[in-house]
């Protein structure tokens, strides 16, 4: 191993963290100052799996651990590929990459992913700026690193021309490492999660995993043939856990309470963008109670675990109900669909019925990440001798969206009764043709 990517990967790691999944996590002095900075220890404020733990009690982990997990394995996997040769790799870029795994989540907004499809900036832009701004900026750099290549590295919107550092061939290939298909924020997740959670799917043989994967410059990670079945692991592990765990219904259900609470706040200016970034759980609670007016009822009530039920649900349809999307919209547009909803279902009931009774739930278009090379086949992952070829993979994706109209526990079983799917289609058709 070259002397600078040694002392980039060695030299000087004496500060352990403990950690539950991975045992002790060894820091350098620079990288442990890092992880005691105000920024990143808003992240011990935030559990990682939002709402999960109304269903897996054990699922209370941080996403400060999950951030030390995944710099723990950017280290073994730089070590791993240091030893093998990557001639293109910097003792400087070494350190940026190790700064960009521990730091990748930190712009990440509270209650897991309740924020997501909401019009807010990425959470990777938002780490990518905390990276550039003091004081991480100083802070980084005394860990060795570059900044600008540390942010370019967690968002490629930061552009990897900004980073001095590197190259920008190294910024790319650190760029695929942390965002692949078995990148270290997927190993750790799976494993993490999965552990705290107390079921068997996401468990993956890392050290295995570690040993099938071959740096290339242009691809980033590549495995061999031996790989194959750790891959395949990876996939169906990921399926289980979304179907099991992170979209299970009653995730679901308070993800989408708390969205539809945050949707009217913003739709009525209670609430500006900017206001939600930066905030702990705790700190998106406080907010939407002191400027939430009737939606802080409906955050409070998810928050404590009192959630709506699911009174239908059903296989998303692209010809069916893709016009749903651009319908419902994040504000003026959701709010008329369900509020257009919400009058069908009363006039069908006889129930007092109104717009915050029901929410339509779209678990939004999402991928398994395949994009491997396997080597010694000398072909694509989904073209290599694998059993999941890309409809498997289409079949995965498909099979877990599911369509879902949560409705005020009061009014659940009326609802129920009242043949509430072509009722949603009716007002859908009329939306659109609207």
């Amino acid at each position: 191993m070259r002397h600078d990517l040694y002392a980039a990967l060695c030299e000087g790691y004496n500060d352990p963290v403990r950690d539950m999944l991975w045992g002790h996590i060894y820091l350098s002095e620079g990288l442990a100052a890092l992880e005691r900075a105000p920024a990143f220890f808003r992240l011990h404020r935030i559990l990682q799996l939002g709402p999960v733990h109304c269903v897996y009690p054990g699922a209370t982990h941080t996403r400060a651990a999950h951030s030390l997990g995944v710099y723990h394995l950017c280290r073994r996997l730089l070590l791993r590929f240091a030893e093998e040769g990557a001639p293109w790799l910097s003792g400087e870029g070494a350190r940026s990459f190790l700064c960009a795994g521990l730091l990748h989540d930190l712009g990440h907004f509270p209650y897991a992913h309740s924020l997501k499809e909401l019009p807010l900036a990425s959470h990777e832009a938002l780490t990518a700026r905390a990276i550039r701004a003091e004081p991480l900026r100083s802070l980084v750099g005394r860990a060795g690193a570059d900044p600008d290549l540390a942010a370019a590295i967690v968002d490629e919107a930061a552009g990897a021309a900004a980073a001095a550092g590197g190259s920008d061939t190294e910024c790319g290939f650190y760029r695929r490492l942390l965002s692949g298909a078995l990148d270290p924020d997927k190993l750790d997740y799976l494993n993490r999660d999965a552990l705290c959670c107390g079921v068997p799917y996401g468990a993956q043989d890392v050290d295995f995993i570690l040993s099938r994967l071959y740096p290339h410059e242009a691809r980033g990670a590549d495995i061999d043939s031996r790989g194959i079945p750790s891959v395949e692991a990876l996939l169906f592990s990921k399926y289980l856990m979304y179907r099991n765990v992170y979209w299970h219904r009653s995730v679901r259900a308070a993800t989408a309470m708390v969205k539809k609470a945050l949707v009217e706040c913003l739709a009525r200016g209670a609430i500006s963008p900017d206001e939600l970034y930066g905030l702990d759980d705790q700190g998106l609670f406080a907010l939407l109670a002191a400027r939430g007016g009737d939606s802080a009822a409906l955050a409070g009530l998810a928050r404590d675990g009192a959630l709506y039920a699911a009174a239908a649900e059903f296989p998303y349809e692209e010809a069916a109900h893709g016009a749903l999307l651009p319908v419902m919209g994040q504000g003026a547009g959701r709010s008329a669909f369900e509020e257009a909803l919400a009058g069908r279902l009363s006039a069908e009931t006889a129930a007092p019925i109104g717009p915050g009774d029901v929410i339509i739930d779209i678990p939004e278009p999402f991928s398994f990440e395949t994009g491997l090379f396997v080597r010694d086949e000398h072909r694509a992952f989904t073209e290599s001798s694998t059993a999941f070829k890309g409809t498997v993979i289409d079949g995965f994706e498909r099979s877990l969206r599911i369509v879902r109209v949560f409705v005020n526990p009061l009014y659940a079983e009326k609802v129920r009764r009242a043949g509430i799917r072509n009722l949603l289609d009716a007002v859908t058709a009329s939306s659109s043709s609207a």
